[in-house]
């Protein structure tokens, strides 16, 4: 398991390729890399901000139970902070399993997690201002199914 919280880019192809290397006994390997979305046009850049240390502690502790609910050979999240650009890549998640339905079931579990209740908080930058990203319901509602 590797858990990672950072400023800078990444390599999604050299993430997963790297992650990918070494399996044994795994027969799937899921991946998913999200994005800065503008959907009106406005968006000039997303500022994402956390608290060192507890960031990574609460990444972990559900890493953990997913890894431990789909029985998975390994997991990685990445998710950057900072002042990131439209089109940029915000995370990924990737999971192994003996099986695809683990390994997918896992994914989304650590991806609807990751997106309504890790603890980042997101501002988006336009040209008319700043403004601070609200919990969605359909993003609260994805978790009710675990």
């Amino acid at each position: 398991m590797r858990i990672v919280v950072q400023e800078a880019p990444f390599d999604f192809a050299a993430e997963a390729q790297g992650f990918s290397r070494g399996l044994s006994g795994m027969g799937a390997v899921v991946t998913f890399s999200g994005l800065v979305r503008d959907d009106d046009g406005r968006l000039a850049a997303m500022e994402i901000e956390h608290y060192p240390g507890m960031t990574e502690k609460a990444i972990r502790a559900i890493a953990e139970e997913a890894q431990a609910r789909w029985s998975l050979g390994d997991l990685l999240v990445i998710h950057r902070h900072g002042l990131l650009a439209p089109g940029e890549t915000i995370m990924m998640v990737a999971t192994a399993a003996r099986h695809r339905a683990e390994a997918f079931e896992a994914a989304e579990f650590l991806m609807d997690y990751l997106k309504s209740r890790a603890p980042f908080w997101k501002k988006e930058l336009t040209a008319d201002g700043a403004e601070w990203v609200a919990a969605k319901d359909e993003d609260e509602a994805a978790l009710d199914r675990w």
